[in-house]
Order: structure tokens, then C-alpha cells, then sequence
């Protein structure tokens, strides 16, 4: 239980800061910081486990028969992920208060930083692949906003939709192979999983679910050549680059290397891809780095090769590598959000981070200044700090590889030239923001408060204390993540592998010598190398691929839109029946045309009648369309004959959906005819009119052949287990409620949660869309009501809400239930609109019926969430029997709040439709009606 709290109490905690915003901006990062420390708190007291060996994992069952369960592990990977999410995610949390100007709004900035915060923590600690990729998804989304936070920024709002459409491309990639491996596997489980490498590596979707896996790391992890989104987000505030892009969210592509790396790695397409793309993206990313004037734009390429490294790591495929890679992980999470931070403080306190516009800041910003050079020191590798440690190993494991026996050298060249960039990049930062000629900034520099630079010291600590003493602070966090990343969750043995600072006169010293000297040249001649840079290539970057490829891209779809779409509602609809008749002709063609002899029910005359009402309706609608009223009294002939019909079949909660499903319809057709001319004009020429008969031959003829073949073919009915088991499983005797309300009820849950949403997108649509100008609406707007269906209407509408509660609450055992009840008050209220008018039933009728929508479908949600409590799947339904004071034995079922949301929710939303469409024929808004008397004498 501990673990799923770990993960919802950030996402819950989410909506404190909004509702604290009013009480001020300590208030917001006080509860921001809340739920971080309960979850950090918990996290920690589950460590002991933890390390010593012990993968820890919770579930429950969701929608088992996709194989998706709502299950957690927290295992030393996990551990190591969420500390740092967490660990880090409050020094972000407590630098921003000080960083975010006061007229920034830092309610929404916490927020959505704790939504991101528990997405990360979803992805880090899911034991489901399916729900990780969902997870992964909500990544993508909570940092689109954040990166484009400062919305009166266009260049903020152009990098969030480059970071949301490379990184969301990416995760449909990794859903696809997810898919594809939960196919190979049986499961989803990473348990089963990451047991499964030989049942995996040798089947023939081995390589295409690789590749997809990696286009999901690669992309979140912006590797070559898909880097180019990162740098373009550094418009983000600097709290989110510290946190988003060096600690947690570009983090996620080489976790996924790492937790699927028992499971995919150790082949050669795994060695070959991972590796080489990693040392692209070291030698770009850190090549890059150092000809950028932009402090984040510099941190960001670093960031970027720094991520090509660790992906190098994981791509050896070798369990010495993989401890580097867990390693590096760590170190690099530590110095690079220092250095973020720091790069914020100079931007904050001096007006700019321009390189070029900075210098000699050491006299004016000392503390800060200490604070850039360690962290710096941290990155460049210098002993004495982390980042030495993990780059000496880095060398070290380059010439191990058996797969480059050929050309052994390739590797040690291509990573110590990373190596010396990363030196040279280090020392520009430090030597051109601090040292050098003092330059005269925007802002007059000094030192930030301390609450500023806490988290930065903090950080800076860490990187110097692990590098003096590693074995001391790191070593057994090391060791049960790098057990994680080798073994899966199984016992194994740990390669050998040392932190100690002198190992003595080796290849990786050697490598580490040239790099430093390297680095020292080409910062020394450093100007000849910008105008190199400058001389190649100056207009090729990868966002200028980025654009003209999404420029190519919508100009072919805007010329196959106009190619289709020519503003042709007929057109749009005749294209869909064809496509709807070819997919009811593929049973066909697939089975066969012949029947198999099914006994058939027999005609009753009564039955005959029936039908030939029905088809008499449907034919005059066809006939007699233009006259519109005539048409929509025709039409509810049918739908009333189709009641009928399922009343001869003995349905009666089908009967009654289908005849409140049939009255709400017609109204809303009502209203949409209200606005349209009376008359439809003839627009159809012969040629579409023959097209129209050929599309309505065949789809008529088409549904009568399905429906045909389906009733002359034996078939096996679940209906039977259904009805065994309505009452032992679900506590109701009807039979179709209980489906709605319990086994199909994540199905039910889901259909009123659609129509919630079409009901405010809706409302959005129609909000604010005024068409009172046209004469003829306004004419017939301004018609008195009906005394009769006034005089009628106001007294049954009491009559039929109590009718429409009796029907919801009776519908667990009898014929009724949510849905049907909801329509039926529907019907009521709409009534009064009808009778009285809009604005009469809206003052009267002082109900949200747009939050009604929303809290029907949370009442469901949360009704189907309370079995997780009680360890059972989600929406399982609890029935027994109470015994109160007077009343005696009383049967209650948990599916009875349930369908009071479905009634919440459905009454919402139709009235939310109906109401608005009801305001556009005609309705004048309430506030230009004050102090004016209604034209109605019937008004109270």
C-alpha cells in the first residue's frame, strides 16, 4: 500500500497548491512540499528492505483480460529513480519559491511540477508495462506544460510543442512494443518479463519490438538524432530544467534501457544500435556544448552528451557496464541540476546568461561563484569529485567490448574526444561567467539568498563527497540498483568493479591526461575553432530539420484535406457508409454466404404488423424528408415500433432505454430543426442521387445479410453464466443491470464518462454562438408558449423526478437502473424548456448541470476505486444484507452508488446539450432580461 502512496500522493497533491494559492506563495510551496516529504518519508522507511536484496511488489487487478493491472515494484533501480525524483524534486521545489517572480503564477507552476513528480514516480515503480507507458504518457504531457509555462513566450510555446511532439511520438513507438512483447511474453508483468530473455530474444518480434523500446528511450532521452527537442525547451523556467532536464525526465529513456536491459540486451542489434547511437549523441552533444553562448543552452548539449554516455553504458551490454551506467546516473543527476541551478541564479541576479555578455562575476557573486566551480569540477571529471569516478570507469570499459575486435580503438577515440569536449565546455562555463574582465550586466550582480542557494550547496555537497568517499555513501545503493539492471529481480553475483580514486597508470589515466591536455588546447584556441563552426554548416541545426520536415508534412495534408474535404456533408457521409459497408461485407467474405440451417422463429401476425410499420415510418421519412416536422413524426414512429419489438422479446430495460433514448432524441432533433429553414432545399443531382441509392441499397441490404447470417449460424451465449451468477456476484436479480453495473461496469463507466465530455465539448462549441440575427428564428422565438403544455408540464415535472428516482432505485432488481432514470428526468426538465422557455427553467432551476456531469462520473470512479481499499479489483461491487431500527433486514448493494453516478451524469450532460442548443434557437441570455417582465402569464 505504502508504494501506490508513494506514487498518488504527489498527483492528489497536485490540487493543494491551487487551493493554497490564495493564501499566498509560501503557502504554495509549503503544500507542494508536503505530499513530497510524506512520499520521500515513506520511500525511505521502505529502504532497509530494499537494500538488502528484497524486490517488493503490490497489485490488484484491473481489466485482466487486456492484461493490464494496476501493479507496483519497487526494487534498487526503483529506489535509486524515486529518490531522485523525489530527493531532487524538493530542492526544485524549494528553489523555485525563491526563482519564480512574484508575478508569475506559482500555484499552477507547483501543480503541474507535482503532476510530472508522480507521473515520473508512475513510470519508475510500475510493474505493469502497460500502465509504465501510460505513465510515460503522462510524462509528456505535464512537461508540455511545463516547459510552456510562460505563456506570453511564443518561443516557450514552440518548444513545449517540439518536446511534446518528438517525445510523444516516442511513446506511441514504445506502446507499440510494449504490445508487441507483452504478444512474445504472455504477460505484461515485468516480472515475467524480465524472466523471459531467451523466449524473447529468439522470436521473430524480437526486432521490431527492439526497435520500437529504443525509439521510445531514444526520444525521451533525446539521443541522435532526435536531441534537438532538448535545447529548444531551455525556454522553460530554470526550476524545470534542473528538474526535467538533467534529473527525471530525460532520465526515463536510459531507465528503460536500464529495467529492460535483462530482458533485451546481450544480442548484437541490441550492441550495435545502442551503442553507436549513444556515442553520436556523446561526441554531437558535447562538440555542440561548447560553441553555445546560451548558459542553458550549454547545460542542455551537456546534459545531452552526458545521456549519450550512459546509453553507451547500457548498450555494451555487459554487467561491468551496467554498474557504470547506474553510476553515472547518479553523479549526473547530482552535478548537473547544481549547475542548472546555478546557471538560474546568474540569469535571476545578473538579467542575462549570454556567455558573451558575462564575465568577472567572481568579485560580485563569490558564493555562487564556489558553488558553479565545484559543480563544473563535478562535470569535467577532475578527481576528487564524482564525476571522475564514473568517467574513469567510462574509459575503462571501453576496451572490453568483443564485438569491436576489428577495430578496438574506435570506441577509447570516440570517448575520450567526449571526454576532452566535456573539459573544454566545463571551463568555459566557469571561466566565462566568472572569470575573465568584468562586464557590466542588465542587473547589478550579486549573491542570491541562501534559501536560493541551499538546494544548489546541497547538490555541490553531494558530488564532492561522493567522489572523496564513495564506498561510504553510494556503494550499497550502487549495488542493489546495478542487481536490478543485471539480473531482474533474480540472485546473482555483481561483477568486480572498484570506486577507489587511484587505480594506477592505466589506459582510462591516459585517456582521462589527453582529454584534460586536449581540452586546455582547444579552449586556448578557441576562437579559431568558432570561426571553424561558424564556416560549417551555420544554417544546419536540428530544429531547422525539425521544421521544414513538419512544413512538408502539413502541406501534404492540407493537399489530401482538399483533395477529400470540399465543405460536402453528403460527400463526408457517403465516404463513411462506404466504409461501413466494406467492413460488413468482410464477414462475408471470410465465412461465406450460406446459411446453416437454424431452425427459425416463427411470424406471429401481430409481430408482422409491427415490421411493416416500422418499414412504412422508415420509408415515408426517406420519402417525405423535406418536410421536416412530418419526418421527425414518422422517424418516432420507428423508434416506438422498436420498443415494441423489445417488449415482444421480453427485454423491458431495452424497451425502456430505447423509448427515453427515443424521446430525448426527438427533442434534440426538434431543436435542431428549429433553426434550420423549414424546407430542405434540393441540392442532390442526378448523379449523386443515384449514388445515394446505391450507398443506401447496399447498406440496407448489407445489415439485413450480417443480421441474416447471424441468426442462421448456431453460436455459444454467455447469457447463461450471466443470469447464473446475477445475484451470487452481483446482488440483483435483473440481470441486465447488473451487467451494466458490474461486469461490464468499467464499460458503463467509460460510455458516461464520453458522453460527460461530449457534452462540454459541446458546450465549448456552442458557447458564446449567437445566431439570433437570423429573421425566421427569431420570428418563431418570439411565439407565446402553449397555455395546454404549460398548464401540463409544471405539474408532472415533480411526478416524473420522484418517477426517475424510483426507476434508478429500482433497477438493480427490477427493470430501470441509472441510465434509464437519468433520461427520464432529462425528459422532464426538458420539458419545462419546452413549455416555459430557457430562461424561465433556468431561474428556477438552479442547478450547475455542467458539474452535475462532472460529479456523476466521479462518484463513479471513486465507487470503483473504494474496492482497491479493500484489495479487491477495481469496481467490484460489494452486496449484504443490514438490519436498521424499524425497517428490519434491508439488502444494499455498492452498485446502487454507482448508478446514482450514471444518473449524475447523464442527466448533466444531456442538459448541458439540450439547454445549449435550446438557448441558440432563440433564448435571450438571462442578464439582458433584468428588470424586464417575461411574456408568459403563467410565470408564479
Amino acid at each position: 500500500m505504502n508504494l501506490l502512496l508513494i506514487i498518488c500522493l504527489p498527483l492528489a497533491g497536485l490540487l493543494l497548491p491551487l487551493l493554497a494559492d490564495r493564501f499566498g506563495r509560501v503557502a504554495c510551496a509549503v503544500a507542494a512540499a508536503i505530499p513530497t516529504v510524506i512520499s520521500l518519508v515513506l520511500l525511505l522507511g521502505l529502504a532497509p528492505q530494499v537494500l538488502a536484496g528484497e524486490v517488493l511488489t503490490v497489485g490488484w487487478p484491473w481489466v485482466e483480460s487486456l492484461g493490464l493491472n494496476l501493479s507496483f515494484r519497487l526494487d534498487g533501480l526503483g529506489f535509486l529513480f524515486a529518490l531522485l525524483i523525489l530527493g531532487i524534486g524538493l530542492c526544485v521545489i524549494t528553489y523555485a519559491y525563491t526563482y519564480l517572480y512574484k508575478s508569475d503564477p506559482i500555484g499552477r507552476f507547483y501543480a503541474m511540477l507535482m503532476a510530472f513528480m508522480g507521473a515520473m514516480l508512475g513510470v519508475v515503480l510500475s510493474e505493469n508495462l502497460v500502465l509504465m507507458a501510460l505513465f510515460w504518457e503522462m510524462t509528456s504531457l505535464s512537461s508540455f506544460l511545463l516547459i510552456g509555462y510562460w505563456t506570453h513566450k511564443s518561443e516557450a510555446q514552440a518548444g513545449a510543442r517540439m518536446a511534446l511532439t518528438i517525445t510523444g511520438a516516442g511513446g506511441l513507438c514504445l506502446f507499440g512494443g510494449v504490445i508487441m512483447i507483452g504478444h512474445i511474453v504472455g504477460s505484461f508483468e515485468l516480472s515475467d518479463v524480465l524472466a523471459s530473455a531467451d523466449v524473447i530474444q529468439n522470436h521473430d518480434l524480437y526486432i521490431p519490438a527492439l526497435c520500437l523500446v529504443l525509439a521510445g528511450a531514444f526520444t525521451k532521452s533525446a539521443q541522435f538524432p532526435f536531441h534537438f527537442w532538448l535545447p529548444n525547451a531551455m525556454t522553460a523556467p530554470t526550476p524545470v530544467s534542473a528538474y526535467l532536464h538533467s534529473a527525471t525526465m530525460v532520465k526515463a529513456g536510459v531507465f528503460l534501457l536500464a529495467r529492460l536491459h535483462p530482458a533485451l540486451a546481450g544480442t548484437d542489434p541490441w550492441f550495435f544500435i545502442v551503442t553507436f547511437t549513444g556515442l553520436a549523441t556523446l561526441t554531437v552533444g558535447a562538440y555542440v556544448a561548447f560553441f553555445k553562448d546560451d548558459l542553458k543552452g550549454l547545460l542542455a548539449y551537456s546534459t545531452i552528451s552526458h545521456l549519450g554516455l550512459i546509453t553507451v553504458l547500457f548498450g555494451f551490454g555487459s554487467p561491468f557496464a551496467a554498474v557504470i551506467g547506474v553510476f553515472h546516473i547518479m553523479n549526473h543527476a547530482a552535478f548537473k541540476a547544481s549547475l542548472f541551478m546555478t546557471a538560474g541564479i546568474v540569469d535571476h541576479e545578473a538579467g542575462t546568461r549570454d556567455i558573451s555578455k558575462l564575465g568577472g562575476l567572481r568579485r560580485l557573486m563569490p558564493y555562487t561563484m564556489v558553488l558553479g566551480l565545484l559543480g563544473a569540477a563535478a562535470m569535467a571529471g577532475v578527481p576528487l569529485f564524482n564525476g571522475f569516478l564514473s568517467k574513469e570507469m567510462f574509459f575503462d570499459a571501453t576496451w572490453k567490448l568483443p564485438q569491436m575486435e576489428a577495430y578496438p580503438w574506435l570506441v577509447p577515440v570516440l570517448a575520450t574526444f567526449g571526454g576532452l569536449f566535456s573539459v573544454a565546455y566545463s571551463i568555459r562555463f566557469v571561466h566565462g561567467v566568472f572569470f575573465g574582465e568584468e562586464v557590466e550586466t542588465p542587473k547589478k550582480a550579486h549573491d542570491p539568498s541562501w534559501l536560493m542557494m541551499a538546494p544548489v550547496a546541497l547538490l555541490v555537497t553531494i558530488s564532492v563527497v561522493v567522489g572523496i568517499v564513495p564506498k561510504l555513501i553510494v556503494e550499497p545503493l550502487l549495488g542493489v540498483a546495478a542487481s536490478a539492471v543485471i539480473f531482474g529481480g533474480q540472485a546473482g553475483e555483481l561483477p568486480y568493479y572498484s570506486l577507489a580514486l587511484w587505480h594506477g597508470f592505466n589506459a582510462p589515466l591516459i585517456m582521462s591526461l589527453i582529454a584534460f591536455a586536449g581540452a586546455s588546447l582547444v579552449y586556448w584556441r578557441r576562437k579559431d575553432l568558432y570561426t571553424f563552426a561558424e564556416r560549417t554548416w551555420p544554417g544546419l541545426t536540428g530544429r531547422t530539420v525539425f521544421e521544414h520536415l513538419l512544413e512538408g508534412l502539413t502541406r501534404a495534408s492540407r493537399a489530401l484535406s482538399g483533395a477529400i474535404e470540399n465543405g460536402s456533408l453528403q460527400r463526408y457521409i457517403a465516404w463513411l457508409l462506404a466504409f461501413a459497408i466494406l467492413a460488413m461485407f468482410w464477414p462475408f467474405w471470410e465465412h461465406g454466404w450460406h446459411g446453416t440451417g437454424v431452425l427459425h422463429t416463427p411470424v406471429d401476425p401481430v409481430s408482422a404488423v409491427m415490421i411493416a410499420i416500422m418499414l412504412t415510418g422508415a420509408l415515408g421519412t426517406v420519402l417525405l424528408h423535406r418536410n421536416r416536422f412530418l419526418a421527425v413524426i414518422l422517424l418516432s414512429t420507428v423508434g416506438l415500433v422498436a420498443a415494441l419489438i423489445f417488449v415482444r422479446l421480453s427485454a423491458p430495460d431495452l424497451a425502456m432505454t430505447q423509448l427515453s433514448v427515443e424521446v430525448v432524441t426527438i427533442l434534440l432533433l426538434l431543436l435542431a430543426l428549429f433553426m434550420l429553414p423549414r424546407g430542405t432545399p434540393k441540392e442532390s443531382s442526378p448523379p449523386r442521387q443515384l449514388r445515394d441509392i446505391g450507398l443506401a441499397v447496399l447498406g440496407g441490404g448489407g445489415a439485413a445479410a450480417l443480421t441474416w447470417g447471424i441468426i442462421t449460424r448456431p453460436f455459444e451465449t454467455i447469457s447463461g453464466w450471466h443470469i447464473e451468477q446475477s445475484y451470487p456476484g452481483g446482488g440483483g436479480t435483473n440481470v441486465v443491470n447488473v451487467i451494466l453495473v458490474d461486469f461490464r461496469g468499467f464499460d458503463t463507466m467509460l460510455e458516461v464518462s464520453v458522453l460527460a465530455i461530449a457534452a462540454l465539448g459541446v458546450f465549448m462549441l456552442l458557447d458564446g454562438l449567437d445566431i439570433e440575427e437570423t429573421r425566421d428564428i427569431k420570428d418563431r422565438a418570439s411565439d407565446p408558449y402553449p397555455v395546454m403544455l404549460v398548464s401540463f408540464s409544471r405539474p408532472l415535472l415533480s411526478m416524473i423526478i420522484l418517477m426517475s428516482i424510483f426507476i434508478m432505485l429500482r433497477g438493480h432488481n427490477l427493470p430501470g437502473g441509472g441510465f434509464i432514470g437519468g433520461l427520464v428526468a432529462t425528459v422532464a426538465l426538458v420539458m419545462q424548456e419546452f413549455a416555459s422557455g430557457v430562461n424561465w427553467t433556468e431561474e428556477r432551476a438552479r442547478v450547475n448541470f455542467r458539474r452535475m456531469a462532472v460529479w456523476g462520473v466521479a462518484l463513479a470512479v471513486v465507487t470503483g476505486g473504494a474496492a482497491l481499499l479493500f484489495e479487491l479489483p477495481f469496481l467490484t461491487t460489494w452486496h449484504g444484507y443490514v438490519y436498521p431500527p424499524l425497517i428490519g433486514k434491508l439488502h444494499l448493494a455498492s452498485a446502487l452508488i454507482f448508478d446514482l453516478g450514471v444518473y449524475f451524469a447523464v442527466i448533466g450532460s444531456m442538459m448541458v446539450i439540450l439547454g445549449r442548443l435550446g438557448r441558440l434557437g432563440g433564448a435571450a441570455d438571462p442578464k439582458k432580461l433584468k428588470g424586464r417582465e417575461e411574456d408568459s402569464p403563467w410565470k408564479p
